[in-house]
């Protein structure tokens, strides 16, 4: 509505535009009145009926509809006319036809060129919010409105000067924001123009780009705005470039695209562009283009950004190296240009999925998608790793138990569907494949599964992670299987409860060692603890040898019998490794993948 009436104070050639807002608190609507006044020509008999006839417009810059917004807010605007020593009066509503009997035109002595607009009995049900009709909000919609028209008026050497104020007797406790500003031809910088080649587009089209880059005074808020001129106004495309990648403060950014590509291209309600997307995306990626062009040359700090920011999303993102469009890294937002990247790299995916044949080029293409993929799941588990290493004695054994495997789950034969499911890699990666991974079940429920039938063995133990292999997958029922064991201990605790754990993994082997070796071909045990010199000292003097690992992981051969009855002895081997160890070799596991990924996709991409 503002926007409207100011349109038309411009084309009354008004220099002087006052908008008065009173409104006696800001929940109260329907209080809300508006005066708009300005000097321009007035309505004069042939402004008059061109009010009257809507839809009715002399040129193409002109919908013919935009005084109808009034009726969108207010039932009610009363109009007082002073022009060439005649007063015109009357009242637009609902009502109103090019016959309203209610206009009054009169002569007056008063020689004022003045038109007066009073908006009352506001229709809206209520306020989207108060700022709405603050004056600095005004401001900002006004100049981003009107622009390319203010610095045509500015550099032709007219002065004007638009005043916006808000009268509110009862603000209550609301204070954020400015009662009065204004807007003159000191606030529309000199301007530089660059011409734009749109010859890909159309062939015959000329297109201009205004600019301005200015340091502000204050060191205020910095200020941007991207637009297309249509039809004398701006229409502000937001997608353009993004203030993350521009200095916070002490700047303002004005972009104004003119073109004759543009011309008419926007819909009664101007608040939408009507270009087909083969013109307006191609249009966008030219304007946009030109834009880091100027703001590279003239601020080197923004391109230093620039650069930081590509090389921070090939870091983090490896498995999109290539697909970023390096003309737009810095300019859009960061996570507009993953966004786009990953599209492409799913478009990608797709094709040589739904593909029925590869031939060289293709194989060549699949086999880069499928690295890129392993990429992108090596970079879910640096994330995994990340959350393992602030692991403090502050977390519970649950905390570090459900990373690796949520307790009392159950999933079966390895497949993908379940890779997002578990972090068991940690442990170690050839533990991805396994027939059957459980957590916190009871020892009865690990027997039954590996003997694929009930036993009458009852025991509620529950060791925390168990984990099965079947040599044969296919005929699992006959085959013999491989069993994985795993106890783990939480940070903080006593050296008695740390050494718990090898009793643990001890009751756990001679259940198992009754199925050895017809249903149990081989086993692993493993504890996972925090180590001390106390814990260490113990290890070694019960014969536990220390093995390579990034901290300490002891490995002991133990002889143990599976009955009282039975004196067989067996041979079970027992790691015990430190949750530093754990975390730490399962990281350095990760980047070897990770390392020789990121290498491959560098060499495609140089």
């Amino acid at each position: 509505m503002f926007k409207e009436a100011v349109a038309n104070s411009l084309d009354a050639n008004a220099n002087q535009i006052d908008i008065n807002i009173f409104i006696d608190s800001f929940d109260k609507q329907e209080t809300l009145r508006i005066e708009i006044i300005d000097n321009g020509e007035g309505f004069t008999d042939y402004r008059y009926n061109k009010f009257c006839e809507l839809l009715k417009v002399e040129e193409n810059t002109h919908q013919g509809v935009g005084r109808l917004v009034y009726l969108s807010y207010f039932n009610k605007v009363e109009v007082r006319s002073l022009y060439d020593g005649q007063l015109r009066t009357f009242t637009f509503n609902d009502s109103f036809d090019e016959n309203n009997t209610d206009m009054s035109l009169s002569q007056v002595s008063d020689a004022r060129q003045e038109t007066k607009l009073v908006f009352t009995e506001c229709s809206m049900q209520r306020l989207s919010s108060y700022s709405d009709i603050m004056p600095e909000r005004l401001r900002q919609e006004i100049l981003k409105e009107f622009y390319p028209r203010l610095y045509i008026l500015k550099s032709k050497g007219n002065d004007f000067q638009i005043k916006i104020k808000i009268d509110v007797p009862h603000r209550g406790k609301i204070t954020v924001g400015t009662f009065e500003t204004t807007i003159t031809s000191n606030d529309i910088p000199d301007m530089s123009t660059v011409k734009i080649g749109t010859e890909t587009i159309d062939m015959f089209a000329d297109s201009y780009m205004d600019y301005a880059i200015q340091e502000t005074e204050n060191f205020s808020a910095t200020f941007l705005m991207t637009a297309f001129c249509v039809d004398n106004r701006t229409k502000v495309v937001d997608d353009i470039i993004s203030l993350e990648n521009l200095p916070s403060y002490g700047y303002n950014f004005v972009f104004l695209l003119r073109s004759s590509i543009l011309n008419g291209k926007i819909d009664p309600s101007r608040q939408n562009l009507t270009l087909n997307d083969s013109v307006l995306k191609p249009l966008k990626i030219l304007f946009r283009k030109k834009i880091a062009e100027i703001i590279e040359n003239q601020l080197p700090s923004v391109k230093e950004k620039n650069n930081r920011t590509k090389e921070s999303l090939d870091k983090t993102y490896p498995h999109l190296l290539g697909y970023f469009n390096k003309d737009e890294v810095g300019i859009i937002s960061k996570a507009k240009s993953v966004e786009d990247a990953q599209k492409l790299f799913m478009r990608d995916q797709k094709t040589i999925l739904e593909t029925q044949s590869l031939d060289d080029e293709k194989y060549d293409k699949a086999l880069d998608v499928s690295s890129r993929t392993l990429a992108q799941y090596i970079l879910y588990r640096e994330k995994i790793i990340a959350k393992v290493e602030q692991y403090t004695a502050a977390d519970s054994e649950a905390d570090l138990h459900n990373l690796i495997l949520p307790k009392r789950s159950v999933l079966k034969d390895g497949n993908m569907d379940s890779i997002y499911t578990h972090n068991l890699w940690l442990l170690d990666n050839k533990y991805m494949t396994y027939t059957t991974a459980m957590s916190e079940r009871t020892m009865t429920e690990v027997l039954d599964e590996i003997t694929k039938k009930a036993n009458d063995i009852e025991d509620d133990g529950r060791p925390d992670i168990a984990i099965i292999f079947s040599d044969n997958p296919d005929k699992a029922e006959d085959g013999s299987v491989d069993v994985v064991i795993i106890e783990l201990k939480k940070r903080g605790i006593t050296l008695a409860k740390t050494e718990e754990v090898e009793s643990q993994l001890q009751q756990r082997a001679i259940k198992l060692l009754n199925y050895y070796p017809n249903k149990i071909q081989r086993m692993w045990f493993y504890g996972i603890v925090e180590f001390n010199d106390d814990f260490r000292l113990s290890l070694e003097n019960r014969e536990y040898t220390p093995l390579f690992s990034k901290d300490y992981l002891y490995y002991r051969e133990n002889s143990w019998k599976k009955s009282l009855e039975d004196d067989t002895k067996y041979t079970v081997g027992t790691y015990i490794l430190s949750i530093d160890a754990f975390i730490k070799d399962a990281k350095a596991h990760n980047e070897i993948f990770l390392n020789i990924l990121k290498e491959g996709f560098k060499q495609k991409t140089d």
